[in-house]
């Protein structure tokens, strides 16, 4: 969807802005992510802020609420949310600002093994689910799986692109200890199995160059996904080939082709008897 620029905001939502940043030095266009029709960095005297929104009764107006209301229950790996403001129309979100590069999820990356540890802890942090109104994932995948196989109780993120992962170096690099690993936009929350937003990661790591064996091996790092069942994580690698075709058939995308192919290739390996790690090859 086009981007807003700042000035064309109406005059009334950018002066709220101001009374809760204070006198804006600039402000710069965030060129990443889709559901937000305004995202930019705005530079205050007192520091910056990632702000993002839209129009209320937008097609993604629900969508800001529903971070809106998450946030306050969120670990620190989450910006916390400084303020929002609601005026002529329009909701803006004012968040920490966090910097950093989006990770790389090739082969023999330095950026896997933190991406890992994230998910370990997240998993543990929000299990069990914080008492806020999310829907279940089973509810949502009814149509793709049994609903069985994915429930559970915990606070799931469910967007693992790498575009909403950001790693910010410390004193010592970007292989520093003290490195921040941030998880962003979680607009699109939901409660399940502590296994599934492993597994959702692990197809982008297929589709970025990892053997569907390998990507597996990296998954086991995180105990939720090592401890997971058998049967769930084939029938998951199943629905993923039908959530991305059905996505390319509603609505045509350049990535949806490369996120089908990396689920049929796990799907494969899944079906596969021999394949190593696996009951079935353990049973042989």
């Amino acid at each position: 969807m086009p981007r807003r620029r700042w000035e064309e905001l109406p005059e009334g939502v950018r002066r709220a802005v101001e009374r809760h940043t204070g006198s804006i030095r600039s402000v710069s266009p965030v060129p990443t992510g889709a559901a937000s029709d305004i995202a930019v960095t705005v530079d205050t005297d007192a520091g910056r802020v990632f702000c993002k929104g839209g129009e209320v009764d937008g097609l993604f107006g629900w969508l800001y609420r529903n971070e809106a209301r998450l946030n306050p229950w969120l670990p620190a790996a989450a910006p916390r949310l400084l303020w929002t403001v609601e005026r002529g129309g329009w909701l803006l979100l004012g968040f920490e600002h966090a910097a950093g590069r989006h990770p790389d999820l090739a082969p023999g990356s330095p950026d896997l093994a933190p991406l890992a540890a994230l998910l370990g802890d997240l998993g543990r942090r929000l299990t069990p689910c914080p008492p806020v109104a999310v829907p279940s994932f089973g509810d949502r995948w009814r149509t793709l799986i049994a609903p069985e196989l994915v429930d559970g109780d915990t606070l799931l993120h469910t967007d693992m692109t790498p575009r909403n992962f950001l790693i910010e170096p410390g004193s010592g690099g970007d292989a520093g200890e003290s490195q921040t690993v941030w998880l962003v936009d979680w607009s699109g929350p939901a409660r399940g199995a502590a296994w599934i937003d492993t597994a959702l990661l692990l197809l982008r790591l297929i589709r970025a160059g990892h053997d569907p064996a390998a990507a597996e091996e990296w998954g086991r790092q995180v105990s939720a996904y090592a401890n997971a069942p058998e049967a769930a994580l084939t029938a998951f690698a199943d629905a993923l080939v039908v959530l991305w075709q059905r996505k390319q058939e509603s609505n045509a995308a350049s990535h949806h082709g490369p996120l089908i192919d990396a689920a049929r290739r796990w799907a494969a390996h899944r079906a596969c008897p021999y394949r190593r790690g696996s009951s079935t090859a353990s049973a042989a």
